[in-house]
């Protein structure tokens, strides 16, 4: 059984990650690959210590680039698609399991979404619409087609969708630091998209964002309810919408010269 699924491991400067991802994913399989974006840490190292072996992927700022490489890589029925910052846990290993023993056929689903627990500062962030937070990571690859390489792409599948029950975990942020600097770069990607597509931008727009995207958060997903850290992450979503903006304002400008 253990056979039929490899898990793909996709990492990029995560040494203090990668031991515990593999060490999860060994719940479900020993055929691991991680897919490694050139990391300058110590994570290559950790991993082949971990007897697991290790593919370079150009370095990108964002992941979906690599998902399909990785893929590729994989020589089994089914894959498992893991972040370094995720964990598999021993109710998902078991859920999984059975699956691994059937062929896919008479309508059953060739892919399945997983809920994914955010844990922020070490507390599961269950509102401001962070849960369930579904993601296809489950692929029988035969199905498989392709993953776009646009940030927050989703997997091309062909066949019917599944859910599983059991949830992943995701650690998904660390410190506000790190937080910072994903948002430095993965805004300024989503405002180079808004500028190519001619989106408007005045000054209007920063508070109309702000304003919105903290109410959304805070109050219209309940994210009070999750106490201080859910307070904070509404704010920081609020904060990381308007840069957004901000950035897109100065690209416009600046272009416009």
């Amino acid at each position: 059984m253990k056979d039929r699924i490899s898990i793909i491991i996709y990492t990029a400067d995560e040494e203090h990650n990668i031991r515990d991802c593999i060490a999860s994913a060994r719940l479900l399989t020993d055929s691991i690959i991680v897919i490694d974006s050139e990391s300058t840490d110590k994570t290559v190292e950790i991993a082949k210590k971990e007897k697991v072996p290790v593919y370079t992927f150009p370095r990108r700022a964002y992941v979906e680039p690599a998902r399909g490489f990785g893929i590729e890589k994989a020589i089994t029925e089914w894959v498992f698609i893991l972040d370094a910052d995720e964990r598999i846990t021993p109710e998902l290993a078991e859920e999984i399991k059975p699956f691994l023993t059937y062929e896919v056929k008479n309508g059953a689903p060739t892919h399945y979404k997983i809920s994914r627990k955010n844990i922020f500062e070490n507390k599961w962030l269950r509102h401001g619409g962070w849960w369930p937070d579904y993601q296809t990571r489950l692929i029988n690859k035969k199905y498989f087609q392709k993953w776009p390489t646009a940030i927050h792409s989703t997997p091309v599948i062909d066949g019917q969708t599944g859910y599983l029950q059991q949830p992943l975990l995701h650690y998904f942020h660390g410190d506000l630091s790190k937080m910072v600097e994903k948002t430095v770069i993965f805004e300024d990607i989503e405002s180079e998209l808004l500028f190519k597509a001619n989106k408007n931008v005045t000054t209007a727009t920063f508070f109309r964002k702000f304003l919105a995207e903290l109410y959304r958060r805070l109050i219209g997903h309940l994210g009070f309810l999750d106490g201080t850290i859910g307070i904070i992450e509404s704010i920081y979503q609020a904060f990381s919408k308007t840069i957004t903006y901000l950035y897109l304002y100065e690209k416009k400008n600046r272009r416009a010269v």
